[in-house]
């Protein structure tokens, strides 16, 4: 298949055309290249920069290439920002997501792979979190995930798009080429790690009295390169129709679990500070992935959180300047 991917300069964007092209599917990137690195595409994969707000592009980007599916990752991503001003979020991601799948309808294609969040469960009834559990949004950032996987399956009924949407946890790791490049960056792990390269002083701890184990957040991290291999199984599976994946390792790992494993690993200090908690943040989230093991055959290669981290870390020191290094 020729796949469209939108956002695929970015962090999963990018592992995923990666997955793609070694799956033996044809790449082409729709990317703005506002938060996506261009030395971060593989070099087989075509690209078009172009704004998903601007209908009339990627418009003519289906007419061009007429590809057989979509993924789409593009998108404001920043889940704290979301809350402080929620507009980017409800508005622009929706529009672009919508433009996408309008162009795609439009171009006679049939299938469309969500890149959605597990920030649809604000309130979780159970740990593990399966795909009975009912939506409700943690954030503005997921409440435009959950419009979008609404309007997936309104365009299935109206005009035959099969979607699958992958609910993901908390995506981490690296592969050999491509890691983690965000302008500011707000994830935990690049965060520590940043810390012990010296390139910040410490590492703020959002909340140390949550209801776990040790008083920090417990999150599902799941090694990118997992993540990216089960889009192209849902890709692949979407002739029998559409369906949605709550996509994690199933193990949950504490924010001060995440700092242990980081010194384990880089064997150097990371000095560490307590600080409020976050508007939106949850004291659990871990994902069952029973549904996506049983139907499509998936499973996590690198579940093991220390060599999350330290593939992660591989990836830092050596490109140390992130993309910037990569020419």
């Amino acid at each position: 298949m020729k796949v469209l991917v939108s956002g695929g300069a970015g962090y999963i964007g990018s592992v995923a055309c990666e997955a793609l092209l070694r799956a033996g599917h044809g790449v082409v990137v729709f990317d703005s290249l506002v938060q996506g690195h261009r030395a971060a595409l593989p070099s087989e994969a075509a690209f078009i920069q172009g704004d998903l707000l601007d209908l009339a592009a990627i418009r003519a980007a289906v007419t061009a290439h007429r590809p057989d599916a979509v993924m789409h990752f593009a998108g404001h991503a920043r889940v704290g920002e979301s809350m402080r001003d929620p507009f980017p979020y409800l508005a622009d991601n929706v529009a672009q997501g919508l433009n996408l799948a309008r162009a795609a309808v439009e171009g006679g294609v049939r299938r469309f792979v969500l890149s959605s969040t597990s920030h649809l469960f604000a309130r979780p009834r159970r740990i593990p979190i399966d795909e009975t559990e009912p939506l409700d949004p943690a954030t503005p950032y997921g409440e435009a995930k959950l419009t979008l996987e609404r309007s997936l399956a309104w365009l299935e009924r109206t005009h035959g798009l099969h979607s699958a949407s992958l609910r993901y946890f908390n995506a981490a790791g690296a592969t050999g080429e491509r890691g983690e490049d965000h302008d500011p960056e707000t994830h935990l792990i690049p965060l520590v790690l940043q810390v012990a390269q010296g390139r910040r002083p410490k590492v703020s701890i959002f909340g140390t009295d949550w209801e776990t184990p040790d008083g920090t957040c417990v999150r599902d991290y799941i090694h990118v390169s997992d993540l990216a291999d089960a889009h192209v199984l849902a890709l692949q599976a979407l002739d029998g129709g559409s369906r949605a994946y709550n996509l994690g390792n199933g193990t949950g790992f504490s924010v001060k679990q995440v700092i242990d494993s980081a010194r384990r690993v880089t064997g150097r200090p990371i000095v560490t500070e307590p600080a409020p908690r976050r508007d939106g943040d949850v004291a659990r989230l871990v994902a069952d992935s029973m549904k996506i093991k049983g139907e499509l055959g998936w499973a996590p290669r690198i579940p093991d959180l220390d060599r999350i981290v330290e593939s992660a870390w591989r990836w830092m020191e050596k490109n140390s300047r992130g993309y910037g290094d990569a020419g």
